[in-house]
């Protein structure tokens, strides 16, 4: 596969800003509005982009550091938007000393992104995770809701093209 961009540009609508800052004014006065803000923010677009913190920040008129820190500490979260197909690796101990460190390492080589991101044309997004309860079938990765098991880097290409067509 072709190397891409690992940034994907912000897209967001006049509409969702619209959407955002209207829900934002509806919430703003109660009290710890900040989480249930930023989880709606997330509902409209996906994710919460820097664009998307500083409307909160400037609506809420609190530090655009406060709402990073809120926004990367819980998990829920994400930075960076989700690609139609979500490719999780296990990365935790049984999958780690099969190889899964390897399979992550081909698949960020072979979509040209980091863990994390999404390729430009939103096609995958990567992430890695602690345990999937499937330790029997180390290493194992995840393509949406679908379960790969005993993998190999080799295996990686061909796997990706079902889901590039």
């Amino acid at each position: 596969m072709p190397n891409k961009k690992t940034k994907v540009p912000f897209r967001g609508t006049p509409e969702q800003e619209q959407e955002l800052r209207a829900m934002i004014a509806e919430l703003k006065d109660q009290g710890g509005a900040l989480m249930p803000i930023l989880q709606k923010a997330q509902g409209i677009y996906g994710y919460l982009p820097i664009e998307v913190q500083k409307i909160v920040s400037e609506e809420l008129r609190i530090p655009l550091e406060e709402v990073y820190g809120v926004s990367t500490f819980y998990s829920q979260f994400s930075l960076n938007p989700k690609g139609e197909n979500k490719i999780s690796v296990c990365l935790g101990t049984a999958c780690y000393v099969k190889g899964s460190g390897n399979v992550y390492e081909r698949i960020q080589k072979e979509l040209g992104i980091k863990g994390g991101e999404c390729t430009e044309d939103m096609k995958f997004s990567l992430d890695a995770c602690r345990c999937v309860g499937a330790c029997g079938l180390a290493p194992v990765m995840m393509i949406n809701e679908e379960v790969y098991g005993r993998l190999t880097p080799d295996e990686v290409p061909k796997i990706l093209a079902k889901y590039s067509a």
